[in-house]
């Protein structure tokens, strides 16, 4: 079920962008009165499709999920359908339409992904509001997992600057924001002193693939205790909050795992801290280390951001949080090009999307992640590879600075070749799906 669920979060949400990326191609193109031969969301062969009355596009659907697509009269396209432009111009044609209209034809897609994400992020905010913790208000500081250990990070750091800069105010954009810049140096606060981190690129490529570098460090608190425990009859109970075994500080749970390795088999006096008040609590400590209790976080101490929007005050910060994301990704993109990084190897397909999904439905989440991915046409298309609006669109602007149009054949080949360089990242998006499943 779990997977049926994923399956149709990833075809509603890719036929929403889809159809409203070749959307803004049919609006532009119908504005300047250029025909529009056929709207599909899929490629051909199609499994519906309908003409109505008075009107020159075939509306369909094809069976090969793959995207969609605009077939504009007198453009070379993907369907390198070129018949036509053999013959004289019409007027009713791309071809026979000044650069600057063709330009803004070729951007509506792009214009139109930007919009929908746009809109999400402000629906999304004026529903739900904001809720994170800032990365000052981590009082405890980190946690590091075993890749940041191993860079240089320790348990209570607190990070407060990434090149010299304030760190991301968002705790959970640490990691995301350390890969995207390519940070050299972060600067924490370690007992009290300040002290820079250096950080060597080599590391990146694993960071790529060790997500929760940095936990939050919590305190650690009795969630529940057992029946079968063998504290079950002690006067531990439940909220109690670990504070030490003799003068050793047992209140993070690294701290506490040591504390009782070294305890094993014996009964030891535990100091909790119940309702402001400290007490010491006899514990037995089994020969495997453990006092056979749930253990849970207390978060009591940290202050949560909580940020509420009316539609009006939702209307800016969902379209800032929109060009954030913009410049987030134009970021991670980069890394892809940077062989050094190994990004290419995160490079996904609808593999990779459908897991990004969670297994429950939850439309927070789902919006979230079509917004996200809207930006991500919205770029991938703006990238000047011949077969992607960015390849048209760089064509036109040539046409337009230099006053010479490329030629048919020119256009054709050109589009070929951008195909033939798309199915290759096909090829290796599902390449490292296959890859990452068989491991």
């Amino acid at each position: 079920m779990e997977i049926i669920l994923k399956i149709i979060q990833v075809i509603l949400a890719l036929s929403l962008l889809v159809l409203v990326h070749e959307f803004g191609h049919y609006i532009m193109a119908r504005i300047f009165g250029i025909k529009v031969e056929k709207f599909y969301l899929f490629f051909p062969p199609a499994i519906f499709k309908f003409k109505p009355k008075k009107s020159d596009t075939e509306f369909g659907i094809g069976c090969i999920p793959l995207g969609g697509f605009c077939k504009i009269a007198g453009m070379v396209d993907e369907s390198l359908d070129t018949g036509s432009m053999s013959t004289p111009a019409k007027p009713w044609e791309f071809r026979s339409r000044p650069a600057w209209q063709r330009l803004l034809v070729m951007t509506g897609g792009i214009l139109m992904n930007l919009i929908l994400a746009i809109i999400i992020y402000t629906g999304l905010l004026a529903v739900f509001g904001e809720e994170y913790l800032k990365t000052d208000d981590a009082v405890y500081g980190i946690e590091p997992n075993g890749l940041a250990s191993e860079m240089g990070f320790r348990s209570g750091d607190r990070v407060i600057a990434f090149d010299g800069d304030p760190a991301p105010e968002n705790f959970m954009d640490l990691q995301p924001e350390l890969l995207r810049s390519q940070i050299k140096t972060v600067t924490v606060v370690r007992d009290g002193d300040t002290l820079g981190i250096g950080i060597d690129p080599a590391y990146f490529p694993a960071m790529l693939n060790t997500p929760g570098m940095f936990g939050l460090r919590i305190p650690v608190a009795v969630g529940e205790i057992p029946d079968t425990s063998i504290n079950a009859g002690s006067e531990l109970a439940p909220g109690d909050r670990l504070v030490m075994t003799g003068s050793t500080d047992i209140r993070f749970y690294p701290e506490l795992q040591k504390a009782l390795d070294r305890l094993k088999g014996t009964t030891a006096g535990i100091t909790v801290e119940r309702d402001g008040q400290l007490m010491e609590i006899p514990l037995k400590v089994s020969n495997d280390g453990k006092i056979e209790v749930l253990l849970s976080g207390d978060i009591s101490d940290f202050h949560l951001t909580v940020k509420e929007y009316s539609l009006l005050t939702a209307i800016p910060a969902g379209t800032k949080k929109t060009f954030v994301t913009v410049g987030d990704y134009v970021k991670e993109l980069g890394l892809i090009f940077k062989p050094g990084t190994e990004a290419y190897k995160s490079v996904g397909s609808f593999i990779t999307i459908g897991s990004v999904f969670p297994g429950s439905w939850n439309w927070q989440v789902f919006w979230n992640i079509t917004a996200l991915l809207s930006v991500m046409l919205a770029i991938l298309n703006l990238i000047p590879i011949p077969a992607l609006d960015g390849g048209h669109i760089l064509f036109t602007l040539y046409e337009m600075v230099t006053r010479r149009k490329p030629s048919v054949r020119f256009l054709e080949t050109a589009q070929i070749i951008g195909m033939i360089f798309l199915f290759g990242l096909i090829i290796l998006a599902f390449g490292n799906d296959i890859g990452r499943l068989l491991q």
